[in-house]
């Protein structure tokens, strides 16, 4: 069956419906990026303040922070679109439509965004008269360093869906802090150097490792470095094409088996 863009629109506006008619869920979608921005906001005006090191660069656990809820905001916003559909036990009536998997999964990347634009963007405008601090200031590299993260949160969803199609219920916990397992080695707030060295491997095999390093290569050096960017950018492409050949799969024994029907139960 062809790919339909009709189809895929049809399902983002479904969600936007969804989330038009919820106030609650908008609120929560930018209640935590705000948090974040405050309390690390006031964490580096502290630091500002009282370090000479963090003086020359004000400004970077901000920016850290900020673009680590878009690598969380954006897994978080692939599984809860998909878990929506789970909870209103709405599954097999999608599958029962023409709509495909493929077609599916592409709704979820345009929701993700959506939920991550409009959890991380308020966050990042209110630091300005807060902090008077723009991470906008970062420029074009903002833009790759977002990109980068959401592809590889997007990744991360689409493993935690392909554990909830093959498990059901019992899988529907990683949604919430699978993304936190790889904080420790993602080197968000402090350089890889600093991890011992069998985490510096581990590290290195992650996008956003190389996505942090390169936020702060920008920040202190005034360089955007492209070999952090296309590791990032290669890395995340990769976990991508596994991420959804492993969906795909537990579509096909979920449909198989008949656990489609029981989703949500």
């Amino acid at each position: 069956m062809h790919f339909s863009i009709g189809r895929v629109g049809a399902m983002c506006l479904r969600h936007f419906y969804v989330l038009r008619s919820s106030w609650p869920r908008l609120l929560e979608m930018a209640y935590w990026p705000t948090m974040q921005m405050v309390i690390w906001g006031f964490i580096s005006t502290f630091l500002y303040q009282n370090s000479s090191w963090v003086a020359g660069a004000f400004g970077v656990l901000l920016a850290a922070a900020m673009l680590w809820d878009v690598l969380f905001r954006g897994q978080l916003g692939f599984s809860l679109s998909f878990l929506e559909e789970m909870w209103s036990r709405n599954l097999a009536n999608l599958y029962c439509s023409p709509l495909t998997p493929s077609e599916h999964v592409a709704s979820l990347f345009v929701m993700a965004l959506i939920r991550c634009v409009i959890g991380v963007v308020p966050a990042m405008l209110l630091a300005i008269p807060f902090y008077h601090y723009s991470i906008f200031g970062l420029g074009l590299p903002l833009a790759a360093f977002f990109f980068c993260l959401m592809l590889m949160g997007c990744s991360l969803g689409l493993l935690v869906t392909a554990m909830i199609l093959r498990f059901g219920v019992a899988a529907e916990n990683l949604a919430w802090f699978v993304v936190f397992l790889i904080a420790p080695v993602s080197c968000v707030y402090y350089p890889v150097s600093v991890l011992p060295g069998w985490l510096q491997t581990v590290a290195h095999a992650l996008p956003s490792s190389y996505v942090f390093e390169g936020m702060r290569a920008q920040m202190f050096e005034q360089v955007f470095r492209w070999d952090l960017f296309g590791a990032a950018l290669g890395l995340d492409l990769l976990y991508l094409l596994i991420g959804y050949g492993i969906y795909l799969w537990s579509f096909s024994r979920a449909r198989a088996l008949g656990l489609l029907l029981q989703v949500g139960e």
